[in-house]
């Protein structure tokens, strides 16, 4: 066994866990972040084991960049997932002989898979413009759409359902978009963010005048031009405002 991958081991709790369901945004489409084991042909999220030492907060963001290399990411805790059978749907002896085949026989013990406690944490990032890495035991990071998610290893994609739910009841009470779109943007763009998140259409007088009421964005005097119909005019946030309406949690009937 990796003398290093001994000492991690060692070092860190092992019937308590972390899992990041990274949610990207571009251009209309929701994807998730999704990493493809060494040795093992199964698809994850990407997680990892509490240090001794460190929080879960600071874990969390350790975990995430050493297994994808993305830092800079505001997480946000939604789920703690401890069921006692979180493994039913999987063959748990099978994937117990490829761990140890792929990393040495000291890396899992089964009596950990069978009950572990693994703390969820979710983000939303504009995916364009992050790169993800794969680390030293991970073959591939794939951003995969929603709709498309294989069955994946452990309850993965139970996690991606219960934060798909945690991030469609943050839309009631938070703005989302500062990150996610231009600088500039118009309203049908915005619209379009809500949509794609909630998985649904919305009326458009409504929607807009709904982000008006809010009085998080800026009207321009420009106007998207080059399209077929109509140039609409451009918005911006005001980032004061927004980042008011972060922190006390305005209710948005969206």
């Amino acid at each position: 066994m990796d003398p290093g991958l001994r000492i991690y081991l060692e070092s860190t709790l092992k019937e308590v866990s972390i899992d990041c369901v990274i949610f990207g945004f571009h251009a209309g489409e929701l994807k998730v972040l999704l990493l493809k084991w060494k040795g093992i042909d199964g698809w994850s999220l990407p997680g990892g084991r509490i240090y001794l030492e460190e929080s879960v907060n600071e874990a969390a963001v350790r975990i995430l960049q050493e297994r994808t290399g993305l830092k800079e990411i505001f997480l946000q805790q939604f789920y703690t997932f401890g069921s006692n059978d979180r493994y039913k749907n999987m063959d748990v002896e099978a994937l117990v002989k490829k761990l140890e085949w792929a990393f040495g026989s000291d890396f899992y013990d089964e009596k950990y898979i069978k009950r572990n406690v693994s703390l969820g944490y979710m983000a939303l990032v504009e995916f364009e413009q992050v790169v993800a890495t794969p680390d030293w035991y991970t073959d591939e990071c794939m951003w995969c759409e929603i709709s498309a998610v294989p069955k994946l290893l452990f309850d993965h994609n139970e996690m991606i359902e219960v934060a798909l739910k945690a991030l469609r009841r943050q839309l009631s009470y938070q703005p989302i978009g500062y990150n996610l779109l231009p600088e500039k943007f118009t309203m049908p763009e915005l619209q379009r963010l809500y949509e794609t998140i909630l998985g649904k259409q919305l009326d458009r007088r409504n929607f807009q005048k709904l982000m008006l009421s809010y009085d998080i964005l800026e009207k321009l005097p420009e106007k998207r031009t080059g399209g077929a119909f109509k140039a609409p005019f451009l918005y911006r946030f005001d980032k004061e405002k927004y980042d008011r309406a972060m922190q006390e949690e305005i209710l948005f009937a969206v």
